[in-house]
């Protein structure tokens, strides 16, 4: 469960990363903040994702990523199902 003070902290994280204007900038800024093994996953969703999108089967998905077909399928049902923020960023990268 989030609290009021997590929540405001998520906020406030969420507008650190609004102030990062280039790709060097996020690089920067993700690396200081996030682990390898904490990159390495959220690339690994993030290619996932947009794979899952184009129809790419789970088990092609999992060879390319590494990722398991249990994780694929929670990216997709984050996909289908989650908050659209997956659908936003696919939608403005093309």
């Amino acid at each position: 469960m989030i609290t009021k003070t997590k929540n405001k902290n998520l906020k406030e994280l969420y507008g650190a990363v609004l102030q990062l204007e280039t790709a060097d900038e996020c690089k920067k800024f993700f690396r200081d903040l996030c682990t390898i093994s904490e990159l390495a996953a959220m690339t690994e969703r993030f290619q996932a994702v947009k794979m899952i999108n184009e129809g790419i089967p789970y088990r092609e998905i999992s060879k390319k990523t590494g990722s398991s077909t249990a994780t694929i399928t929670r990216v997709a049902h984050w996909l289908h199902h989650g908050k659209g923020g997956y659908k936003l960023v696919l939608e403005r990268l093309t």
